[in-house]
């Protein structure tokens, strides 16, 4: 199991050059990945394309791109390019995104996500693969008149999806290379989500699925753990709100997010790693590390680090 970190924030807008900078910290402590939300801010692939070839060895990805208000042949084109810059290190998050932002975004209606998610994905494959397509279906059209391929995008970019509700889970088995889950504990990531896509991939002759479950997280001194939930209740609160979050939260009796969040001295969060991999996760990504000031994110990412390496 590997271990990585996200560099995106909401709440906190660093310029390029200092991504950078962080993203070799995050390297040089021996972390496997470093992934960027996409926001109305920065494009993500965009940022990890510069990330992956200033920082070599370090895998990027965007965790993840909403499929409303996209096209496959525009996400195609800028997935390419990420992975030909980076040499072959980049890896492509996709999400449903939600109805709030979308509409008011985008001034598009949320409808139909699932079935758009299985059209978007079923576009997108064929040109990730062989840079053509040609799809027709009830909610977009994809049609290549010339190659859409990028010289060196290869591998092929493996595409993930931040599914967690038993649809998504189903298409994400069926058509992708793995899932997202966020705020997902190790009693959801078992019982409901690992079982589910892997069945599902398993059924369309795939083969098994990644699991790269995001985990909100900081090392800190045991004393001040309750001041450091405090402070995941605020900045987590807003995804009890979204219904595709709050369905894995459920599952682990979870009636909030924070308590979801993994915080404790170096003891209590390697051993919840531990669990996250007993629990089917192939890969583990830490969020929110910067949650309670930069002594706290060095010493989690120095855990995470060593974790990774051992």
């Amino acid at each position: 199991m590997t271990l990585g970190v996200t560099l995106g924030s909401t709440s906190v807008q660093r310029t390029i050059d200092s991504t950078v900078r962080l993203a070799r910290e995050a390297r040089d402590a021996g972390l496997h990945s470093a992934w960027f939300g996409q926001t109305f801010a920065y494009d993500s692939p965009s940022l990890a394309a510069i990330v992956g070839r200033e920082v070599p060895g370090l895998q990027v990805g965007t965790s993840a791109i909403p499929v409303f208000g996209r096209h496959p042949l525009l996400v195609s084109s800028q997935a390419q390019t990420a992975q030909a810059a980076t040499g072959g290190r980049y890896h492509l998050g996709l999400a449903l995104g939600t109805r709030h932002l979308t509409e008011t975004g985008f001034g598009i209606p949320y409808q139909r996500p699932i079935g758009l998610l299985r059209e978007f994905l079923t576009a997108l494959r064929p040109l990730l693969e062989t840079g053509s397509a040609d799809f027709h279906g009830e909610l977009l059209t994809a049609t290549t008149p010339y190659s859409a391929a990028v010289p060196g995008a290869r591998p092929t970019v493996p595409v993930l999806v931040a599914a967690m509700g038993p649809q998504a889970l189903r298409v994400s088995g069926e058509l992708a290379d793995g899932i997202l889950p966020f705020l997902a504990g190790p009693r959801a990531l078992a019982e409901h989500i690992v079982p589910a896509v892997t069945a599902a991939a398993a059924a369309a002759g795939r083969p098994a699925p990644r699991i790269v479950a995001l985990v909100p997280g900081v090392v800190t001194a045991t004393a001040g753990v309750a001041a450091v939930r405090e402070k995941a209740a605020e900045a987590l609160a807003l995804y009890e709100r979204i219904p595709s979050d709050h369905r894995p939260m459920l599952a682990t009796r979870a009636a909030r997010a924070a308590p979801i969040a993994e915080i404790g001295d170096e003891e209590t969060v390697a051993a919840e790693v531990g669990r996250y991999r007993d629990a089917g996760a192939t890969e583990v990504v830490f969020t929110a590390t910067e949650l309670n000031g930069e002594d706290d994110r060095v010493r989690t990412w120095r855990l995470l680090g060593e974790l990774s390496r051992g």
